[in-house]
């Protein structure tokens, strides 16, 4: 063959365009090419099993096998590689179709009086084969380039079949679908493609959508709170398509993928070597693994070399129950505690009889198990023609240059004896009843069961179809489908529709072309002699995700389910903060602002306590906030207590020496009954800072106020009469002013000062009569503590008694200001204008103090202004005139007074 013509039929590998190549090269009169690709398609294997009956379905599996990806020489076609062994597992899939069908014969109840017939054929794993043995299926034997249609006749008088179990991938599954158009059940094809009706209405499926098994995976992920994973994926449709699902799936709910590996089959060696290094470079202590298990051998190889076996892996189907990693005893180390999606398991009612008594001489014409046995028992099992044909089946198949089979059945004995695979005899004691093989061994069918279920479908469809029930006298004329002419259209009717319960009680029914997703979930544990066995745990059922925790053994060889995160979770208290161009898995924990709490663990935001209500030390709860007020029992509250106290005895006792020495002239001076009312006032002063003091109630809030503003009035009001006493003293010396000082007597001073209180007490009066203050909480500082004070309903009210006051305080430092520099030796005028000038600073300085205190340091403020104006007002005043009574009694004399 011309090297052109290998290099064009390698890139049209695909079994579709080998074809409608075949096709187009006869349309066209391009003998050459046809010829030529035709021939570089060959003819596939022709072995298989049939049984005759009225209606013959087919049967479509792998049951040799080409090298592993790792084995094989890519640089050779694809064509010439070999099937270079028995697929024991496959073998197992034909038996439980064979199994199915004899179970359906004997079954009244399913195609009663209609005998179920079966053609099972090999496709060795290869889709040119499987296209060209599908058109052996269900158009004849074989499929020639001058044909002229795709769908032949029978040519050696085989039945043609309606149905086909297969194929056994989702290639070879999509390639049967769309370019022959048999109906066709899968056992093991899984794509979500395969689910489109309009591009696949006559494919079915006894095996679920890999969409499934991916929700299953990520749904494990968030069970366990695995946050950071990583994945390696196959890099085919398979691996890319599992991983677009699992995404969707985790999409938004606080999974994150760490990396995402491809392994391709060509380079799988280089690739997983790179995997590995990712896996263990990497800390996300979860991998999701989408491939299939000779991909996966050789990363767990790589893994194995660098001893990382902390890992833990979650497997997809395609190798959850891999015996050739389970019994992989190097490998046992990386592999322990797999926790995997499996293919549902069940079990078949008289399968395991049905295989262990199996044996050629009941089947001669089963090439298959003869096959077998020679492999398994070393001999042949009796027929010199069956071993022969075994011997050229197991050889590299090469049709153009090997000779056919007639060729081989008319070599003579002599020179069959020496040929390549010939056989001692088989003594006859040989037998599958004790032997443990993966063949006989039904603890956990499963892609196994999946035929099963096929062929009951399909015989269940059949039964619908082939039934006649009794019809109305107008409808004489409409006929039943019979089994020699069962239509592909109207069966495919029947199978959409069909709906029985399995021989194991199971409800059994498609949906569209799927069937309801369940699946095993598996865990690799470890045995005692170094091996993994499968462990089942729980179950998948759609969207249900049934677990068994407790018996999960994980990777670290402990109950403890392992921790895989790229950041701790958030505590109590704090909330996360995503780090700028990294995953939302990563981030800071920022502790909750005052006011603030998160209750849960990773949350998301802080929430803001209510109104009356703070956080605690911790931001974990909103706690109801103490109220807060300057009391008697705090330090602030005792010193000012103190201060006031003190103050109000130091007055007393002023008080007392002044009665004491009423009749001195010091304290006749200037009028002593007003200096007696004006200590008075200095007490109450000093008295009423104490009602700020305590937890503020309607009457405190009310009385402090008023008591403030009417005691400081008569105490002004004092001094005022005070300095005009001076003031008219001093005019009484000029000629005419006898007068003045004549109608500026005592009670003319007495009238004075009541008048001005008056007017301070019916401002008061009208104020807390109309809008009162009242206690309060002031919410508008946000803090654990809430402040209780006494709120101004009305702030003119207040403004009108501090303007008063100040009213009478200016007027007074004016005339006290004016008075002096009066020649008297002792001049009070002088006392009164420092007296009132402190006091009129202590007010200045007061308001925008008492404007910008927070809380409780308001009625602080306003005390501290009370205290220092009245300590003002004492000291100033009569802190002189005691002087000079309790120290310098000389100087308390008339003529020491009014000397000059």
């Amino acid at each position: 063959m011309s090297g052109f013509a290998w290099l064009l039929t390698r890139w049209l590998s695909s079994a579709s365009t080998l074809l409608l190549l075949c096709m187009v090269g006869r349309e066209m009169g391009l003998q050459g090419v046809q010829a030529t690709l035709c021939s570089q398609w060959g003819r596939p294997s022709n072995r298989g099993i049939s049984q005759d009956g009225d209606v013959v379905i087919g049967g479509l599996f792998n049951l040799h096998y080409i090298p592993s990806a790792i084995d094989q020489d890519f640089t050779q076609p694809p064509l010439y590689k070999p099937c270079t062994g028995l697929e024991l597992l496959s073998l197992q899939y034909i038996y439980a179709m064979m199994f199915a069908v004899e179970e359906i014969n004997h079954n009244d109840a399913v195609l009663p009086g209609v005998k179920l017939g079966y053609r099972i054929l090999d496709s060795c794993g290869r889709h040119p084969w499987a296209l060209q043995t599908t058109v052996s299926l269900v158009g004849g034997d074989s499929i020639s380039c001058n044909s002229t249609a795709v769908y032949e006749q029978p040519t050696t008088g085989t039945q043609s079949v309606p149905l086909v179990i297969g194929g056994a991938s989702s290639t070879t599954g999509k390639i049967i679908s769309k370019f022959l158009g048999p109906l066709s059940i899968s056992y093991l094809s899984s794509c979500p493609c395969l689910s489109d009706r309009h591009r696949f209405p006559n494919f079915f499926r006894t095996i679920p959508s890999d969409v499934y098994q991916a929700r299953a995976m990520a749904r494990l992920a968030l069970r366990f709170n695995w946050t950071w994973v990583g994945a390696v994926i196959a890099n085919n449709e398979y691996g890319h398509l599992g991983m677009k699902v699992f995404q969707e799936e985790i999409q938004g709910k606080g999974v994150c993928l760490a990396f995402v590996e491809p392994l391709r089959r060509e380079t799988v060696v280089r690739d997983a070597r790179r995997a590995a290094l990712t896996i263990e470079a990497s800390t996300a202590r979860v991998i999701i693994i989408f491939c299939w298990y000779t991909d996966v051998r050789q990363l767990f190889q790589e893994l194995a070399k660098r001893n990382i076996t902390d890992r833990q892996f979650i497997a997809s189907e395609a190798w959850s129950t891999s015996e050739d990693l389970l019994q992989n005893v190097a490998l046992s180390d990386v592999a322990s505690g797999v926790l995997g999606v499996a293919i549902r398991s069940s079990a078949i009612i008289g399968f395991e009889n049905y295989l262990r008594n199996l044996h050629p001489s009941h089947h001669p014409h089963d090439e298959f198990l003869r096959e077998f046995w020679e492999k398994q028992f070393g001999c042949s099992p009796g027929v010199t023609y069956a071993t022969s044909v075994s011997s050229y089946r197991s050889s590299p198949m090469n049709f153009v240059n090997h000779p056919t089979m007639s060729d081989i059945s008319t070599t003579p004995p002599a020179h069959r004896s020496h040929q390549k695979g010939y056989l001692s005899p088989c003594s006859g004691t040989e037998s599958l009843e004790d032997l443990q093989h993966v063949l006989t061994d039904t603890s956990q069918l499963r892609a196994t069961y999946n035929v099963y279920l096929a062929v009951y479908a399909a015989a269940h469809a059949l039964h619908s179809l082939l039934s006649c029930p009794e019809r109305p006298s107008n409808n004489n004329g409409s006929t039943c489908s019979s089994p020699q002419h069962v239509s592909p259209s109207e069966l495919l009717r029947h199978l959409n529709n069909v709906n029985f319960t399995t021989p194991q009680g199971e409800m059994f029914y498609f949906k569209g072309g799927d069937i309801p997703a369940k699946y095993d979930l598996v865990n690799w544990q470890k045995t005692p002699e170094g091996s993994l066995k499968l462990v089942l745990i729980g179950r998948v059922d759609g969207f249900d995700l049934h677990l068994n925790q407790s018996a999960i053994e994980w990777s670290t060889g402990s109950t403890k389910v392992p921790t895989s995160v790229c950041s701790q979770s958030c505590p109590p208290g704090t909330r996360k903060a995503n780090r700028k161009g990294e995953p939302v898995c990563c981030f800071d924990c920022v502790p909750c602002g005052d006011g603030e709490i998160s209750n849960t663990t990773g949350s998301l935001h802080c929430e803001q306590c209510p109104l009356e209500f703070w956080s605690n030390d911790k931001q974990t709860a909103c706690i109801p906030q103490e109220l807060d007020f300057l009391s008697f029992n705090e330090s602030l509250g005792i010193t000012l207590t103190t201060v006031a106290v003190s103050g109000a005895v130091v007055t007393t006792a002023v008080f007392v020496v002044f009665l004491f020495y009423r009749q001195t002239p010091m304290v006749r001076a200037n009028n002593s009954e007003l200096s007696f009312v004006l200590l008075v006032s200095l007490n109450l002063c000093f008295l009423c800072s104490l009602v700020f003091i305590g937890r503020p109630s309607v009457w405190s809030c009310r009385f402090q106020q008023a008591a403030f503003g009417i005691s400081f009035v008569l105490c002004v009001s004092c001094l005022l009469v005070k300095t005009i006493v001076v003031l008219a003293a001093f005019r009484s010396a000029r000629p005419g002013a006898e007068a003045m000082i004549r109608w500026f007597g005592p009670s003319q001073q007495r009238g004075s000062v009541c008048l001005l209180t008056s007017i301070q007490i019916i401002i008061c009066a009208i104020w807390l009569s109309i809008s009162p203050p009242e206690p309060r909480r002031d919410l508008g500082l946000q803090g654990s503590k809430v402040t209780l004070e006494c709120a101004m309903t009305s702030v003119v009210g207040f403004a009108l008694i501090l303007g008063y006051i100040g009213l009478l305080a200016c007027i007074c430092l004016l005339l006290a200001f004016l008075a002096r520099k009066l020649p008297d030796n002792f001049n009070e005028a002088k006392l009164i204008t420092f007296s009132m000038l402190i006091f009129c600073t202590v007010w200045v300085t007061f308001v925008p103090a008492y404007v910008s205190s927070p809380g409780k340091y308001v009625v602080a403020v306003e005390i501290f202004a009370i205290l220092a104006s009245s300590y003002g007002l004492l000291l100033c005043i009569f802190a002189p005139k005691c002087f000079i009574i309790l120290l310098r009694p000389e100087r308390n004399t008339k003529k020491h007074l009014m000397a000059r």
